[in-house]
This record gives C-alpha cells, structure tokens and sequence, in this order.
C-alpha cells in the first residue's frame, strides 16, 4: 500500500539472523535499497572513470561500495536514498525489540530517531519509521524511559486475526475441494484461537489434517482442533516441566520476573525480600544475578536481557501461562511428589 502511495519501502526482519547484529542487518537492507537506486548512476560513473558521485550536491558516494553503507551514517544513507529516489522513505523493522539486545542495535535506534528529526519538517513526512515486534513487553523498551531512542511514542496492539481469515481459508479450501462443503468455520475459529491466533501453527495442523496421507476419518475440522488442543496442552506442560526443573532461587526469580513484567528490578529491596519468603533463605544481589544468568543460558533461554541491562521473559507465551495459573489458582506448579506431600499433611491436621 506504501508503495502504491509512491513511498519507497525498506522491510528488515531482525530474526531472519539472530546470529548477525541487529544494527548489520538494518545497514544491509538501506544499502541494498540504496545499491537498486544507485546502481545505474554508478555504472555511468564507473564507465567515465568517476570514483564519487555526487547526489544533490551535498553528499559523495564511493561507487565502488554500492550495496554497503561503510564511511556513511545511518541518517545519512537515508538521505540520500531520499534524494536519490525524490521520494518519501518507509523504514519497517519487523521484532524491533531484537534491536535492544546489543550496544550497537540500540544506537543504531537512536540514530533512526536522529534521521527522522533530520528528514522530516512540519507538514512534510521524508522518513516513517514503522517498528512491529511480537512481544509488547520487549517492544515497550523502546519508548517507555528518558533513555529509550523513541521516548514519548506510542504502542499499538494490532488487531489479531479473526473470522474474517478463517473464512477466508475456508473459503479457499471449498474452492479446492468441493467435496468438503460445507466447511465448519467455527470449529476452525476455535481452534484458531487455541493456537493463540497463529496463523503457522493453524494452516501448518490444516495442512496435516487435509493430507491424503493424513489417516485422520472424519471430519478434517475437528482434527485441527484436537491438534491445537493438544499444542496448547503440550506447550503449558513444557513451562510447567521447565519451572519446576529449576532451583529454588530461580523459580522465585522467574516468579518475580512474571510478576511485575516490565516493573521488575532484579535486586531492589523488595525483590531480595521476595526471594528470601519464596526460598527461605537469604539472597545476595549477587546470588539474584547468577540466578538470572542461570535463567539466560538456558537452552531454550527463559530470561530475555537488553544491552542496558533489562529484563523480560523471553517467551511472551509464558506471561499468558502465569495470568492464566494465577486465574485457576494452580500457580506456582507442584511437582506430583509436593502436592501428595501436601495433601498427607492436610490431612494429618484435620486428623
């Protein structure tokens, strides 16, 4: 749609490559928009033995880095692929909050604030800078403190998708396999929200249920239910197992963490009182942080940290898990041993 508007569109998704910077792989989608933009004044220059180019007189760019941004700042990339292309710039960066994992992702955020200051005049739009991410908590960092590159912005919950998928996916599935008429939609809705309105994991369990190879009988509607159930059932049991298979003194950390969300301080007075009532034993701010790194290194990781030193679940289905133990008063998880142990000594009192 930005495209059709005359804009012209950067997309970098910060976990196509978890190994690689954050700030890289934004470097490397301006300088491929601006090596697509410059590649035929560069060959005009090469061919009259040009080493620079000028754009709009006020910048020179080395022919022979076309495609990369070395010698140049991020503001000024940006520049010029806006004078290059006369045209309005839209940044998208997909799982932005990846950005604040390291030192440089955070002050390339800090300098895409500066570009947009740069470019942009009142009433006159050069740069958009559109970040999305798929945990609020992580994305929220970026605008909630003094210290945060977009202070002051605002977050917004995009809307999930809805009945309007499901029937548009039924609708193609009639299409292709007439002798499924009618499909049920509101089987599908069901399970599509059971699949917490992923669309991966619902069209990958469609997929399954509408192969020949399949061995469902009956209805495919109801197999890709019984998959989301079981997917919901199979994921809280895995957090349920990775809770209780930690130490005493990490459970009441994550605990905390899941608790206060983006209030959480790892080693303020309260949450050193907190561990000591949960652990029962007194707790050192240096027993909290190994803790936390305890947390962080394992595999998958369940903490998340910022390169200022923040801290998050790294899964945002956990914090889904917790409100949702803490409705129906199972929280904290008991291993089987606990709660038989629990029971005799009820029972012993009433006794």
């Amino acid at each position: 749609m930005l495209e059709a508007e005359g804009v012209v569109v950067v997309y970098v998704d910060l976990w196509s490559d978890q190994r690689r910077d954050p700030a890289l792989l934004v470097a490397d989608a301006i300088g491929r928009a601006l090596s697509n933009k410059l590649g035929v004044l560069a060959k005009v220059a090469r061919k009259a033995g040009l080493e620079n180019v000028s754009i709009a007189g006020t910048l020179k760019i080395d022919t022979s880095k076309i495609g990369r941004i070395d010698g140049l700042t991020l503001p000024e990339a940006l520049r010029t692929l806006h004078e290059t292309a006369k045209a309005p710039l839209a940044l998208i960066i997909d799982e932005a909050q990846h950005a604040l994992t390291s030192e440089a992702g955070e002050a390339m955020m800090s300098a895409l604030k500066s570009a947009r200051d740069q470019l942009n005049r009142p009433g006159q739009v050069n740069l958009m800078l559109v970040m999305s991410g798929s945990d609020r908590d992580k994305l929220l960092r970026l605008v909630n403190t003094n210290g945060s590159p977009f202070f002051g912005s605002q977050i917004t919950r995009m809307p999930e998708l809805d009945q309007h998928f499901i029937q548009h996916v039924a609708a193609l599935i009639e299409a292709q396999r007439p002798d499924l008429k009618p499909v049920d939609e509101p089987t599908l809705l069901q399970a599509f929200e059971k699949f917490g309105h992923r669309p991966q994991f619902f069209m990958e369990a469609l997929g399954q249920a509408l192969s020949p190879l399949s061995g469902f009988t009956g209805r495919f509607e109801t197999a890709v239910l019984e998959a989301a159930n079981q997917k919901q059932s199979d994921d809280e049991r895995q957090m349920e197992s990775d809770y209780l298979g930690l130490k005493p003194l990490e459970q009441a950390v994550l605990w905390r963490l899941l608790e206060q969300g983006p209030r959480f301080r790892p080693y303020d007075a309260e949450a050193l009182r907190f561990y000591k009532e949960k652990t029962q034993a007194a707790v050192s701010p240096q027993k909290a942080q190994n803790a936390l790194e305890a947390l962080r290194e394992r595999n998958p990781a369940l903490v998340w940290k910022s390169a200022r030193g923040e801290y998050s679940v790294d899964d945002a289905a956990m914090h889904r898990w917790f409100q949702q133990c803490v409705q129906h008063g199972t929280w904290p998880p008991q291993a089987p041993g606990q709660v038989q142990q629990e029971l005799d000594l009820n029972e012993d009192a009433e006794a």
